[in-house]
């Protein structure tokens, strides 16, 4: 584990949590077993928690994408904060799925989705900070959100 506080972290970087939208599904934003935290699908918000929008190929370019996956980081970051108090007990991240909305011919997915494993890896370092992942393209997401990520982090217990 990291010896400085990862929030400071975030404030050093110039970063703020975002505030998250009300569900409306069926399903727990975190949840543990053991010491690891899954959590559910986390999608592109802004910091006032209004949605980042529009489809990957036709109307965001690739910056943008990365951007709406950092912001996807920020998201699970505040659930991860609400869940288990500090964001310090988080020891590596384990997985990531990276859900990005695109035109069928677009291939840039991993790059999308590398937003929010570079704000991982900054926080964490590249050996705590990046775990597996998969970057996948998908036809439509909820709301017409740009970017969703869910995955699993291993927590101090």
């Amino acid at each position: 584990m990291n010896t400085d506080s990862i929030e400071q972290k975030l404030a050093d970087m110039g970063l703020t949590l975002p505030v998250l939208p009300t569900s409306k599904g069926i399903y727990q934003r975190c949840l543990t077993v053991g010491n690891l935290v899954y959590f559910s699908g986390h999608v592109s918000v802004k910091t006032d928690g209004s949605f980042i929008t529009g489809k990957l190929g036709a109307d965001l370019d690739e910056e943008q994408g990365k951007y709406a996956a950092r912001q996807c980081g920020l998201a699970i970051l505040t659930s991860l904060k609400d869940h288990l108090g500090s964001l310090d007990r988080v020891v590596r991240v384990v997985k990531l799925l990276g859900m990005v909305n695109a035109t069928p011919d677009y291939e840039k997915h991993p790059i999308v989705v590398n937003g929010c494993s570079e704000l991982f890896a900054e926080l964490w370092g590249n050996d705590n900070g990046v775990g597996v992942r998969s970057a996948v393209g998908m036809g439509s997401l909820p709301g017409n959100v740009a970017v969703e990520i869910e995955g699993i982090f291993e927590v101090e217990m």
